[in-house]
């Protein structure tokens, strides 16, 4: 039976990367996002990088839970790999002076969505050999100015799979392995929409940034490691992999 790698916020950025990087080692996709038309470009484009790939591509907004939740019954067809959860944006702003409707929505999707695939495949898949990598952020281990909400968002999905990786850890039965990717300032669409600002300059707001490429390849390292962190030093740019970052209260 074939096995797929689920990729969430795939048409674009380090979703649309990795889905590459992977298709790069003839592994079978599940990608989803909002924007069909990105993610039919994806799909054609992996198509020509190795033509023995399936691609399957679910249009799906993922900030709604009911829409995750029905989105999961359709993968139980599926016999599933990996997931990374990579869906997510930021929204950069002082506290109460943010539109509150785009950060309800960004909590939605960097937690609640998160938060509910992962479990999801942890209660179906933690016995078997599979991965689940989450997107963090250096957001998700430090506190980065105006943008107190996104930073939260981030922490907890550190902590959360942080925590999922200590509790597989304790049951010796248990396959599965959970991992945090954390990247630094990567030049995708997530400066325009943090800032709501089309015309974003990564050349004039940060003086070092990855491409969306060059976390792709991170990604793999992380994914080809027993690390359950992958993380890029804001302040070197340096990637590293590590054990779990935060204390933990268990034995």
């Amino acid at each position: 039976m074939k096995k797929y790698i689920v990729i969430t916020g795939a048409s674009s950025g380090i979703g649309a990367a990795t889905a590459k990087a992977f298709a790069g080692r003839g592994e079978n996709l599940i990608l989803i996002a909002r924007r069909a038309e990105l993610l039919q470009d994806l799909k054609d484009e992996i198509a020509k990088i190795s033509p023995e790939s399936d691609v399957v591509i679910k249009i799906c907004d993922l900030a709604c839970s009911e829409n995750v939740l029905a989105l999961w019954d359709e993968l139980k067809s599926y016999e599933l790999k990996a997931l990374i959860n990579n869906a997510g944006f930021g929204d950069y702003g002082a506290v109460g002076e943010q539109n509150l409707d785009k950060t309800e929505q960004m909590l939605q999707l960097n937690v609640v969505a998160l938060t509910l695939l992962s479990s999801l495949f942890a209660r179906d898949y933690k016995y078997k050999p599979v991965q689940l990598i989450n997107i963090s952020s250096a957001g998700g281990y430090s506190i980065v100015p105006n943008a107190a909400a996104y930073c939260a968002s981030k922490f907890f999905v550190s902590a959360f799979t942080e925590g999922l990786h200590r509790e597989l850890a304790q049951d010796k039965e248990t396959k599965m392995q959970a991992k945090v990717l954390a990247p630094a300032a990567t030049k995708t669409e997530f400066g325009s929409v943090a800032t709501d600002d089309a015309d974003y300059d990564y050349d004039a707001a940060f003086k070092r940034y990855h491409s969306s490429e060059e976390m792709a390849e991170f990604l793999l390292a992380l994914y080809d490691s027993d690390a359950c962190v992958g993380a890029v030093n804001r302040d070197s740019f340096e990637f590293s992999l590590s054990k779990p970052r935060f204390d933990y209260a268990g034995k």
